[in-house]
């Protein structure tokens, strides 16, 4: 028997807690990230979300406190080139509200969104986004946790293992072309983001796609090879910020006395023990290390081709076949908290014989985020969700990573981020003509 939607909230509010208790006290102020808000603002956001779309949008319920609604009621997204241009926010304050007062904020609606279930049944899909919308949130906090210093956060005891060692062998493996479906009919989701709609079929040419994608050690070649220093192997504006960053390799990775290091949430590995891991690194680095490849990015009708795909024109449910994501093998869904060696799970390889197309990092495309054909902004009070977005500098990713959601695995789900963002647990694959 599946679990009620109210057990679903509970776990979803025990992972998003379990994840706040990583921090120290004094880093609830911590802004790690400069492009994005103290982590006290996610402790108020989440429920504030909740009520305002669930409690509000849909039961007609009174606010607990419209001004701090207001004030946590949606992230910021600026553009990473010209922090001062961004999406409309509120206005940040010159002091957070202490953390008992937002702590007192989230019991109160939590414990209103728990007896609200049952008048809300009628609007499941709301649900579904009050869980998604937590669900996506707690892998922002994971890659916030990710950076801040080892001094600021508490180490479980319940941590797993890492999985080190050597990965599969690389290679490349030729698609045929053939039909991609992208996208979903909103009657085949219980929830579905605007952007999932409506379905979409593609014609792909034929390609030939990395079987696995590229590792922290392939990447190290590009770095010693100069690559960040070849100028030609940037975009004008992907070569303007490095520049500006003064970016010389992942941000994952530190240069100490002549060796080099990975940062993972709670340790300080040698990059020799993960090589095989696949890289993290924004956009703007996936394409010069693939210019550098004689290469390129995979369209995101191609990932759906390689991923879904089968001979003889078929499509699958996921790149394994038709089990469920939280059956199915491969590293998301909190199953690891660091990536694995690439090719790790070979029963979860594409018909076509590609590996970790879901799990271990979301996958970066080349395809500019914008709406399906006949795409219509179709959240209740949220119109902006992903039309917002569909501004040319956002790019699709698609997968998942080791702190994605189950339910967030399915095939219509799409990600985006701006080409500059680094920060994300992202890796990326090359393709190239047959």
């Amino acid at each position: 028997m599946g679990e009620t939607v109210i057990e679903r909230l509970g776990a979803t509010w025990d992972r998003t807690d379990r994840i706040f208790g990583l921090l120290r006290p004094e880093a609830i102020l911590a802004r790690p990230i400069a492009l994005r808000h103290p982590f006290i603002f996610y402790v108020g956001h989440l429920p504030a979300f909740a009520w305002i779309h669930l409690g509000m949008g849909v039961l007609g319920r009174p606010s607990f406190d419209p001004g701090f609604d207001e004030l946590v009621s949606r992230g910021i997204d600026p553009d990473v080139d010209d922090p001062t241009r961004c999406h409309d926010h509120p206005a940040v304050p010159e002091q957070w509200p202490d953390l008992a007062t937002v702590l007192a904020y989230r019991d109160r609606v939590r414990a209103a969104v728990a007896d609200s279930v049952e008048a809300a049944a009628r609007q499941g899909r709301m649900l579904e986004m009050v869980i998604e919308h937590e669900l996506m949130h707690q892998e922002t906090l994971l890659y916030m946790v990710q950076r801040l210093t080892f001094e600021a956060k508490l180490r479980p005891s319940w941590l797993p293992a890492y999985r080190l060692g050597p990965g599969r062998p690389g290679g490349t493996v030729e698609i045929p072309a053939g039909r991609a479906a992208l996208g979903a009919a909103v009657e085949d989701l219980p929830f579905g983001w605007d952007n999932e709609f409506p379905p979409a079929t593609v014609e792909v040419p034929a390609f030939r796609m990395d079987a696995t994608p590229v590792t922290n050690g392939q990447f190290l070649e590009f770095v010693a090879g100069g690559g960040y220093e070849t100028t030609r192997l940037w975009d004008d504006d992907d070569g303007a910020w490095r520049r500006r960053e003064a970016l010389a390799h992942p941000v994952v990775w530190e240069r100490e006395d002549g060796r080099w290091w990975y940062r993972t949430l709670f340790d300080r590995l040698p990059l020799d023990d993960v090589r095989d891991w696949p890289v993290y690194v924004s956009l703007a680095e996936a394409r010069a290390y693939a210019r550098w490849r004689g290469a390129r990015l995979p369209a995101e009708a191609e990932f759906h081709r390689a991923a879904f795909g089968e001979p003889g024109g078929g499509t699958r449910a996921f790149p394994w076949g038709s089990a469920p994501a939280g059956e199915a093998p491969g590293n998301f869904d909190f199953r690891r908290w660091a990536p694995a060696p690439v090719g790790s799970h070979p029963e979860a390889a594409s018909a076509w014989g590609v590996h970790d197309l879901i799990g271990d990092g979301w996958e970066w495309t080349e395809t500019p985020f914008a709406g399906f054909p006949g795409f219509e902004a179709n959240i209740p009070g949220y119109a902006g969700y992903s039309a917002d977005f569909f501004d040319g500098k956002h790019y699709v990713l698609k997968g998942a990573s080791w702190a994605t959601a189950a339910p967030l695995v399915r095939p219509s789900f799409r990600n985006w981020f701006q080409a500059h963002y680094p920060y994300v647990f992202a890796k990326f694959r090359c393709v190239a003509l047959p």
